[in-house]
């Protein structure tokens, strides 16, 4: 069974309505947003409270415009927990993001911008969920991103199976995990203790709302089989444009205009293939570039990027995107692809910075999203997985990020 997705503005809890809070998508001048914890090749911001997180952006109009940013603290499931800012965070935000550098040497001008968190003016005090919100000088908010902080406060263990369902065998992967507390132990955990699973870095098809199976000693025990199991997809399509003078491995070829033009190789759907590893970056994007290498920041190039995809005939009941974390998984006009029916494509184009990027193709259909209607899904598929815990202590009034763990499908058990 494909994994669907639904889009819902509100969740009702008792008597009042608590707003889940998505990310705002940037405007079409803003570009190559990353966000990331301790490692630089991390394409998911989650990081040990006191430990360092950096958001960076590009605004394509180049003008050094100011940009200000305000944090905001949240609950496991994304509704505010309503707390006051001196209760999760030291010194103050709503500050001037200072520190920036306009591009050099680019056919495409802009301004890069560059954030870390904690800085001189605030650092984080609790765990948790946290949004982080970027303004302009008009205070109009300009674009947001989620992001994690977790304390060590519990152990938790977790792997990736093969579904002893047949059915679901040969295309999907199930998570089993285990949680200890460091101290103590959990007071009504069915309760107070909330999971989220989270597949190559991306919110949009989660799993939450597991509960424990079973105690062994102190140990939570999570082996489930269908409640935890996620379509195991394929291996992203990639292409790397680190160098515009020449054609890369899935570059057909590039063009120099008033902007470099590059055209990938016509992708072929997967979907009714035999599985064929192929190493990926799991959807993330790495900026890079072989051509003026000292700084990729400002002087890495933009360039049109024309995406094709094989087609006998328009799909009549959906829309298909071109999906990875380069566009923060999110579906918009500007990654839309259209039909050519003389050529027998879908074709797309998108305005790209220089690096090695991960995308995949997706069908939308109405309230639905099918994120491997195109490419096929298979057990043996390597995905990266996080499971994030989450506790509420008693008499507390947020949910603390008590503990991480990541696994890999690369270490399929059995």
């Amino acid at each position: 069974m494909r994994k669907t997705l639904f889009f819902f503005s509100s969740f009702i809890f008792s008597q009042c309505i608590s707003q889940i809070i998505y990310e705002l998508p940037e405007p079409d001048n803003i570009k190559t947003v990353k966000f990331f914890g301790a490692k630089i090749t991390d394409n998911f911001p989650v990081a040990k409270l006191g430990e360092k997180i950096t958001l960076v952006f590009d605004d394509l109009n180049g003008n050094e415009n100011d940009y200000y940013y305000k944090i905001e603290h949240f609950n496991h499931d994304w509704t505010t927990s309503n707390l006051l800012k001196s209760e999760y965070l030291n010194g103050y935000d709503n500050v001037r993001i200072d520190n920036h550098i306009n591009s050099f040497n680019t056919l495409q001008s802009y301004t890069h911008y560059r954030l870390e968190i904690p800085n001189k003016n605030v650092s984080l005090i609790i765990s948790g969920n946290y949004l982080i919100k970027v303004f302009n000088s008009y205070d109009e908010l300009v674009f947001s991103r989620r992001f994690c902080i977790y304390e060590e406060l519990a152990s938790v263990s977790s792997s990736v199976n093969r579904p002893q369902n047949m059915d679901r065998f040969n295309t999907h992967q199930s998570i089993h995990f285990s949680i200890t507390p460091l101290k103590g132990t959990f007071r009504n955990p069915e309760k107070n203790l909330f999971v989220h699973l989270i597949q190559n870095r991306q919110w949009y098809n989660q799993i939450q709302g597991l509960k424990p199976q079973y105690l062994s000693g102190r140990t939570l025990q999570y082996f489930y089989e269908s409640p935890s199991q996620f379509e195991g997809g394929n291996e992203f399509y990639f292409f790397d444009s680190k160098d515009l003078r020449i054609s890369t491995p899935n570059i057909s070829y590039t063009n120099k205009s008033e902007l470099y033009e590059i055209y990938l190789n016509i992708d072929i759907p997967r979907i009714y293939k035999n599985y064929s590893y192929s190493q990926d970056i799991n959807g993330g994007f790495e900026i890079r570039n072989t051509m003026r290498p000292s700084n990729p920041d400002n002087e890495a190039d933009y360039s049109y990027v024309y995406f094709s995809l094989a087609s006998d005939r328009k799909i009549s009941d959906g829309e298909i995107y071109v999906y990875g974390g380069f566009n923060n998984y999110k579906i918009s006009d500007l990654n839309r692809m259209y039909f050519n029916p003389s050529l027998g494509i879908y074709e797309g184009i998108i305005l790209l910075k220089q690096g090695f990027y991960n995308y995949k193709y997706i069908i939308r259909e109405k309230e639905r999203i099918l994120l491997n209607g195109i490419s096929g899904s298979y057990a043996l598929t390597e995905n990266e997985y996080l499971v994030l815990a989450y506790y509420r202590n008693i008499g507390a009034q947020y949910d603390s990020l008590i503990g991480v763990s990541e696994c890999n499908s690369f270490n399929l058990q059995n």
